[in-house]
């Protein structure tokens, strides 16, 4: 657990009004000598200058009209020549009467073929008001079949301006079979009715149902039913979870039959007729493994009036595979029906919301103070009861006088003081301990996404995920706060992937929900980075993490017949608006596995706001020991 000190326009021209009126005046004409008369202008000059003047007025009426004659034949010409299948398709196309033809979505599928997410046939039951023979006769038949009251339809029957009102919405199938023999019954009757149009028509659309309720509804997601009025077309939308960051591979792509009618609807003989064949989405196959997420569900509600009555998540991933096997957190989602949704259930906080993570994060520290080989699990260290920094006191959890603690002991007593000045004194050549620190971070990929394909990771056009200062920034107090898990922030299953590494050889996996997609025989694949080459550095963070299942604080997180790895957390929480750590309150986190083991499966669970102390090392317990029976894990 952490401390609860911490700190830290130009000128306008200008205008004016100028003369250019010249002084000079024109010069007058020569005297002219008494009795001379002017020479005349002889008569053919001013005859030609008339018929320049005639022609002229002429020519130019006849140029512009030829001009205009050839703008006209051009245009003529153009539109006959180019423009007219352009204006002869637009016409037609003006004319076609589209049905569309919805895809199948694909169906979702956990790793062991369990349905998720499908869509079944349903049928939308529609009025054609065009095609109404008798209003009166088609409201009496809806009733007969759907029940309500005439009135309930004469609405939809007697629409204006449409040929696609709806009278129910994804009805079973059954109901619009029952509602076509009524008609059949009626039309052959040979009464008044016989022949009658009575305008009700059909389409068959897809319903999506999720047939384990809120199990797994926050991976799975949800779709909403998209409306397009213009089109007379029903479709679905991906909006949450893998149902939107697969809705392009889910949703396939829409059929259609067209044919050319009149103005009044009426098919015209000899018009274009022609088809689309719907092309349906492709399946996929997720890693959840639907009995074990139900698992992590129940657990985390059954302290929903404890310990994680204001929130709690929980992920298990494979860590030599990046295979997410389950995830959730509260409150959870139930895509089957979101009546009473509340406003965060979409949300995996897991994957999507940033942390503190608090003590968890000693060990990333001591995994750079090994790897520094400036200590190990053995070395000891001159610990006081507290320590100064920038004004700043800094002192363990628990009070406590002057100690000398070894590194493990650090870790299984969660020592502040201890685990600042073991990372302050890292240091490698000529970098110092924190200089290390903030290296082994971003070797660690603790402050970049970690490619999960769920959306909502970090912003969009940015590799980086989380709130870590450039280490120019860090003051000494920043410095000792990031060594013990304050002063920065990241996501649950960042922390998870760094935990993978320690069961995978120092290799970090790609975390992943996708598996494949049958249809294509596509296996989806993903990368891996290695982190930590420093194998003796891995085995012995992992020994004490055994000790503080053993010795420390994590006691409660130990499982019979297994040795269980892992750190606990009571981690403080930043005051978004009002500045500091908020008091009384504070995130709880455990992160293990199970070491030496048939198993690389890695487990976070995390409470929000908790105000006392407590501990979420039980749910852990509870739920790997239900892995272990689920996946007959054994040790080794």
């Amino acid at each position: 657990m952490s401390d609860r000190s911490h700190t830290p326009r130009g000128e306008r021209p200008a205008r004016g009004r100028g003369s250019s009126r010249s002084s000079a005046r024109p010069s007058r004409p020569p005297h002219t000598a008494r009795g001379a008369r002017p020479a005349r202008t002889p008569a053919r000059s001013t005859a030609t200058a008339d018929f320049n003047a005639n022609s002229n007025r002429v020519f130019l009426p006849i140029l512009a009209f030829a001009v205009i004659a050839s703008l006209f034949v051009l245009r003529l010409a153009y539109l006959q020549v180019i423009a007219a299948p352009a204006m002869a398709s637009e016409a037609e196309n003006a004319r076609m009467s589209y049905d569309w033809i919805e895809p199948r979505r694909g169906t979702i599928y956990d790793r062991n073929g369990v349905v998720l997410a499908t869509s079944v046939e349903s049928t939308t039951i529609y009025i054609d008001p065009v095609e109404v023979d008798d209003a009166d006769a088609t409201a009496q038949v809806l009733v007969d079949v759907l029940g309500g009251q005439k009135s309930d339809y004469l609405e939809a029957i007697t629409a204006p301006n449409t040929r696609y009102a709806v009278v129910k919405e994804k009805a079973d199938v059954a109901v619009g079979d029952a509602l076509k023999e009524r008609v059949r019954e009626l039309s052959a009757s040979g009464g008044s009715r016989e022949g009658m149009d009575f305008g009700i028509r059909y389409k068959t659309l897809w319903k999506r149902e999720y047939p384990n309720a809120q199990v797994g509804g926050q991976v799975i997601g949800v779709c909403t039913l998209e409306t397009d009025a213009e089109n007379n077309r029903e479709y679905y939308k991906g909006v949450s979870g893998l149902e939107l960051y697969y809705d392009d591979v889910l949703s396939g792509e829409a059929g259609y039959t067209r044919e050319e009618r009149s103005p009044d609807g009426t098919p015209i003989p000899g018009g274009t007729r022609d088809s689309k064949a719907a092309v349906d989405g492709e399946d996929i196959i997720i890693s959840i493994d639907i009995e074990l997420q139900q698992s992590v569900e129940e657990r985390l509600t059954a302290d929903a009036k404890g310990i994680t009555a204001n929130g709690g998540s929980a992920i298990v991933m494979d860590g030599g595979t990046g295979e997410i096997y389950a995830a959730a957190s509260l409150p959870l989602l139930n895509p089957a029906d979101r009546t009473n949704m509340e406003a965060d259930a979409p949300k995996l906080k897991c994957v999507t919301d940033l942390f503190e993570p608090g003590s968890i994060f000693k060990s990333v520290s001591a995994m750079a103070i090994l790897e520094a080989g400036t200590m190990t699990p053995d070395t000891e260290l001159f610990c006081p009861s507290s320590i100064e920094a920038d004004g700043y006191v800094i002192g363990d959890a628990h009070e406590r006088g002057d100690a000398t603690y070894t590194l493990r002991q650090i870790m299984d007593q969660s020592s502040n003081v201890g685990i600042s000045l073991a990372t302050e004194n890292a240091t490698v050549g000529d970098v110092s301990g924190f200089r290390n620190l903030y290296n082994k971070i971003n070797e660690y990929n603790l402050h970049t996404k970690t490619g999960v394909d769920y959306p909502g990771e970090g912003e969009a056009g940015t590799e980086y995920l989380g709130n870590l200062l450039p280490f120019d920034d860090w003051s000494k107090v920043t410095a000792y706060n990031v060594s013990f898990g304050q002063g920065l922030s990241l996501t649950p299953l960042q922390i998870t992937r760094f935990y993978g590494a320690l069961v995978n050889d120092g290799v970090e996996c790609t975390p992943h929900f996708l598996l494949s997609k049958p249809q294509s025989g596509e296996t989806a694949e993903y990368g891996s980075d290695t982190v930590i080459k420093d194998k003796k550095a891995i085995d012995d963070l992992t020994s004490m993490l055994k000790t503080v299942v053993t010795e420390g604080t994590g006691k409660a997180a130990a499982i019979d017949g297994f040795n269980v790895a892992g750190k606990t957390s009571t981690a403080e929480i930043y005051d978004e608006k009002n500045g500091g750590y908020r008091k009384g309150v504070y995130n709880l986190a455990f992160t293990g596995f199970l070491a030496d083991s048939s198993s690389q499966l890695v487990c976070f669970v995390g409470a929000n706001e908790v105000p006392t102390d407590g501990v979420v090392t039980p749910i852990f317990k509870d739920i790997m020991t239900t892995a272990i029976d689920r996946f007959n894990i054994y040790p080794e």
